[in-house]
């Protein structure tokens, strides 16, 4: 086998269908675009979203919102989460990595710890957000707060 008898495997390539080329080639006359009307002629477009006359639907939706691109969105875990975490596992100090490894958290995300619930444990928390009610919560359980 050589480059010389190479050739596409059958009934992978076409030939082109080539329009307006004479009444011979099957494609002459009309140049497959029916009779006369708007769209038979040469450089017809039609705008994008036209229909026909008929008030468009982004025209008739109206227009409300927006997407702010500097939101942060943050993860939020309740200080009774943490409480649980601590007597569980025993731990001390949480961090994003303590809350990942408890299925909590994926790795990229911020975390904001919440004041829902109680905490006595005497920890010190670090993550990048925290409630006002949160690190009051966490300072009467004479823990620390650290905020990244």
């Amino acid at each position: 086998m050589d480059l010389s008898n190479l050739k596409p495997a059958p009934g992978s390539t076409k030939k082109e269908k080539r329009i307006g080329r004479g009444q011979g080639s099957g494609y002459g006359g009309t140049s497959t675009k029916g009779h006369k009307g708007q769209k038979s002629r040469s450089g017809y477009s039609k705008k994008i979203g036209f229909e026909g006359g008929q008030m468009p639907l982004q025209r008739v939706v109206p227009k409300f919102g927006f997407k702010n691109i500097n939101r942060k969105e943050f993860k939020a875990v309740n200080i009774s989460t943490l409480q649980m975490l601590a007597e569980k596992k025993g731990l001390k100090t949480i961090d994003k990595e303590a809350l990942r490894e408890a299925g909590l958290v994926q790795k990229k995300d911020l975390v904001k710890i919440l004041g829902n619930g109680a905490l006595t444990a005497k920890l010190e928390v670090i993550a990048d957000a925290f409630s006002k009610s949160a690190v009051i919560a966490i300072e009467e359980a004479k823990g620390t707060v650290v905020k990244l």
